[in-house]
């Protein structure tokens, strides 16, 4: 199954006795919206609330932790997913949030999953049909076992440094990577970790949030300096928009990307870490 679906595929799809929608948006501090209250007020039929805010460790190392796989387990057992569930995730975030969901889901060996091709936005701008409220579905059991992608933390971070053993792709936007303005969504100044280069989320989407064809995104990549089939870590703010660069990544054909899930927010914090201005 393609790991990108699109609202024509899934709008055939739902109902299906194997399928479950979830919702995966996420929005920052900042951005004065409530994800759960935004779902209540729309959210495509029968799709089910994934709360992805809320799916970290709060006892992780980092700042919104990648959830451990009990809590993933967890989670999606409330949810009513099974183990023979077929999943597509959604957002309606800027950030793309579902690409994080994705990653998760990967990470801990849920490999029937897919991202539906310009969320909610574009399913809304093709007047689909929405629901309201809370949907009914009785919660089971999920169990997951393996996994692919991996994680990457600050020590192997700095590591790499002096290897460069492992491209770093900085998904994060042009200002705050070379610091020519300051992280205000951390509350740190910008740069980035020494040897990254910048890869744009955003520039892997299309006007309508929906991911550009395959030759534009290698394209991008390229143009970055990333060669997509050598070893590659992606870094962002706080590792989500670093998942988008990896489902792009993934697109490309490529399973071995790495998440920095600390990130900027991690690195910038600690003065001790070596940072880099400039493009």
């Amino acid at each position: 199954m393609t790991p990108l679906v699109t609202t024509d595929w899934l709008a055939g799809e739902l109902g299906s006795a194997d399928l479950v929608v979830l919702d995966a948006s996420a929005h920052l501090p900042n951005a004065g919206r409530d994800a759960a209250a935004e779902y209540a007020e729309a959210h495509i039929p029968g799709a089910r609330f994934l709360d992805l805010k809320t799916l970290i460790d709060p006892e992780g190392s980092v700042s919104a932790c990648l959830p451990t796989r009990a809590q993933f387990e967890a989670r999606l057992g409330a949810l009513g997913v099974g183990n023979d569930s077929f999943v597509v995730l959604y957002d309606n975030s800027p950030m793309r949030t579902s690409a994080r969901a994705w990653f998760i889901f990967r990470l801990y060996g849920m490999d029937d999953v897919a991202v539906l091709d310009g969320g909610l936005q574009k399913w809304q701008a093709e007047g689909r049909d929405t629901a309201t409220g809370a949907e009914q579905f009785e919660a089971t059991k999920f169990t997951s076992e393996g996994g692919n992608g991996e994680v990457r933390c600050k020590a192997e971070m700095l590591a790499n440094v002096d290897s460069r053993a492992e491209q770093v792709a900085d998904a994060r936007d042009a200002g705050r990577f070379t610091g020519a303005v300051e992280d205000t969504v951390h509350g740190l100044p910008g740069g980035h970790i020494p040897g990254a280069r910048n890869l744009f989320f955003g520039d892997l989407l299309r006007e309508d949030t929906t991911f550009r064809p395959r030759e534009e995104l290698l394209a991008a990549f390229e143009k970055a300096g990333i060669d997509p089939a050598q070893p590659l870590v992606a870094s962002c703010g706080s590792g989500v928009t670093a998942s988008v660069v990896l489902f792009a990544h993934y697109l490309l054909g490529h399973g071995h990307g790495a998440l920095y899930d600390g990130s900027w927010s991690d690195w910038g914090a600690d003065p001790s870490t070596p940072k880099e201005l400039g493009a």
